[in-house]
């Protein structure tokens, strides 16, 4: 079974129709949207001028019955200290949001998949860095 959970600049690249990002989702068997990242895009949008747009395209991808919405809760919370802590010993901080998103996915057993190349610094999670094209 293929897992994957999508940080913002995939969502982002997805719907742009960037092919990398579409051809993993195609063969995906479940997609994950951390609450961080529904966060992220609606603060984008908020700040944009297609807001109402975008949060129709939005809510019509997390209809998709492959796409689970991924919440925060303990377990989660025991990864990302996890995360941290191994983070600090390494001397690699990195953005707090990601590090939210990365413990999600390592919750579900997920790949993250991205365009941001720090996510390698976790070695918790699997990781699809794309590159921009």
């Amino acid at each position: 079974m293929t897992r994957m959970c999508l940080d913002t600049s995939a969502y982002s690249h997805f719907m742009r129709g960037d092919e990398q990002v579409v051809a993993l989702l195609d063969a995906a068997d479940w997609i994950g949207v951390p609450t961080i990242v529904l966060g992220e895009l609606r603060a984008g949008f908020a700040l944009g001028t297609r807001l109402q747009t975008n949060e129709r395209e939005l809510g019509s991808f997390l209809r998709n019955p492959m796409v689970s919405v991924l919440d925060v809760d303990d377990a989660s919370s025991r990864i990302y200290a996890q995360i941290v802590v191994a983070l600090r010993a390494a001397g690699t901080p990195l953005p707090t949001n990601d590090i939210w998103i990365a413990s999600v996915a390592a919750r579900e057993g997920a790949v993250v998949i991205t365009y941001d190349e720090h996510f390698r610094a976790i070695h918790r999670i699997g990781c699809t860095v794309l590159s921009e094209g």
